[in-house]
């Protein structure tokens, strides 16, 4: 996994204070990432590169990019549309005027471009954009050419949040480090694949402590099995308690059988068609070492749920018990919560820290994870969206490996049966949670037919061979 950081000024300003690197052979490393990608993207020399730069330090990057790239390619053209700022920005296309590097006046002096490089604003943006500034983006969009943005696409704010427009990115490289503003839901649209550009420094150096992480794939740790004397016992058992909605429950149970549990009891009010595997029962079973519970409660009284909820057993909690004031008096360390926004919303309400509908929550999830955190650390949070968002002892992992095709009936029920199944196995919390959501993204992934088609059995079957 990778750090996270809330902002990376803080970082630079150590370069140049303890390793005495210069403001100036930061930007000099920003610009050779920017170009060592262009060069991977662009192999015709015939192409021509439009870059487009801000008045600051980011369009500083910009420029200085354009005279790296000087007679690697056809045509590289600047276009500075507020003229520059900064004094480094003043600095470097002083320097480019020396070379007699092409810039443009107008967007509509642009033809026949087959790369653009926005380095309009970056991740320090703190304010709508005007007129002019949206008109423009909204023009670099309508330009049919491979796009990179420098540290952040443009119209991302320092939250994440995009007031109007952003640019539309195939690729970032983020100076320095990973920024929390990279991973809003609403900004997953716009990244692209996300890169971090070196600044000349090694990571080890430059980063400091963070409680932010980014889930990389080699984290994944599949529940294999290592003992070679053993018994279905030695797996353990999971239960799944099935209410009113009884897909729900099969789904999770035939899952969490799938990834490895040993044994796999449906707690059921009368029985029920399921996989012949599934065992059924209408009780928790005394040797049960993991529970999934709250997918269609509607059978079960408040006396039955709380006697569940009393168990000192691991336990995976999912939708209603997210709108029921009963889950108040369990939010311990034996909990993982796995609510999607509106539920999360819901249960915000319950505890006391917000009171806000789900449009509020998207604009900052990650604030509103922190502080769920802070109130209940002991308690793993796992919460849904186009990046999933774990947090616990207030550390938080994101997870940006989903995909549309995961938006279907039933793929939470399948994420709740992976998670009990790891609970079930020894896994803590924090790493049945993280584990669990890394094998169902990463098979959503892996899906090679249409996207609108996945089933909660692709999943299923997807897990087998990840």
């Amino acid at each position: 996994m990778k750090k996270v950081f809330n902002e990376v000024s803080s970082l630079d300003k150590k370069c140049y204070e303890k390793y005495l690197l210069s403001e100036e052979i930061l930007m000099e490393h920003a610009a050779l990432s920017l170009k060592n990608e262009i060069e991977k993207k662009v192999k015709n020399h015939n192409s021509n590169i439009l870059i487009v730069c801000g008045v600051g330090n980011n369009g500083a990057d910009g420029i200085t990019l354009s005279r790296l790239l000087q007679n690697r390619y056809k045509n590289i053209i600047l276009y500075l549309p507020f003229g520059v700022k900064s004094n480094m920005a003043k600095i470097q296309l002083s320097r480019v005027n020396t070379l007699k590097i092409k810039q443009i006046d107008t967007i509509e002096d642009i033809k026949d471009i087959d790369l653009v490089v926005d380095c309009l604003f970056g991740s320090g943006l703190n304010k709508p954009l005007n007129n002019e500034a949206k008109k423009i983006i909204e023009n670099l969009n309508s330009i049919n050419a491979k796009k990179i943005s420098c540290d952040i696409p443009s119209g991302i704010n320092s939250e994440g949040y995009i007031y109007d427009i952003a640019f539309k990115a195939d690729t970032t490289i983020t100076m320095g480090a990973l920024k929390i503003s990279l991973f809003s839901d609403i900004a997953k649209e716009y990244i692209g694949k996300l890169k971090v550009g070196n600044l000349g420094i090694s990571d080890e150096l430059y980063e400091e402590k963070t409680n932010i992480y980014f889930l990389e794939k080699s984290d994944l740790q599949l529940p294999l099995r290592k003992e070679i004397n053993s018994h279905k016992g030695t797996f353990g058992h999971a239960c799944v308690v099935i209410g009113s909605k009884k897909g729900a429950g099969i789904l999770a149970s035939d899952a969490a059988f799938n990834f490895g549990a040993g044994l796999v009891t449906a707690m059921v009010h009368e029985e029920i068609q399921m996989p012949y595997y599934i065992m059924q029962s209408h009780n928790i079973p005394e040797n049960t070492t993991a529970i999934a519970m709250g997918m269609g409660l509607g059978l079960y009284d408040k006396i039955e749920i709380r006697k569940i909820l009393d168990l000192k057993i691991k336990k995976v909690i999912d939708a209603d018990l997210f709108y029921d004031e009963i889950i108040l008096d369990y939010l311990d360390e034996n909990l993982v919560l796995t609510p999607h926004p509106k539920e999360f919303c819901a249960l915000l309400k319950l505890i006391g820290i917000a009171n806000i509908d789900v449009n509020d929550l998207q604009k900052n999830r990650i604030k509103y994870v922190k502080e769920f955190s802070n109130k209940y650390p002991k308690t793993t949070l796992l919460l849904k969206g186009a990046n999933v968002l774990i947090s616990q002892n207030q550390k938080i992992y994101i997870n940006t490996f989903g995909t549309t095709s995961l938006s279907k009936g039933g793929s939470g029920d399948i994420l709740s049966g992976l998670i009990v199944s790891l609970l079930a196995q020894g896994y803590s919390c924090k790493d049945s949670a993280i584990n669990a959501s890394l094998a169902h993204t990463l098979v959503a992934k892996k899906y090679r037919y249409n996207n609108y088609s996945l089933t909660p059995n692709d999943l299923i079957k997807g897990i087998k061979n990840i």
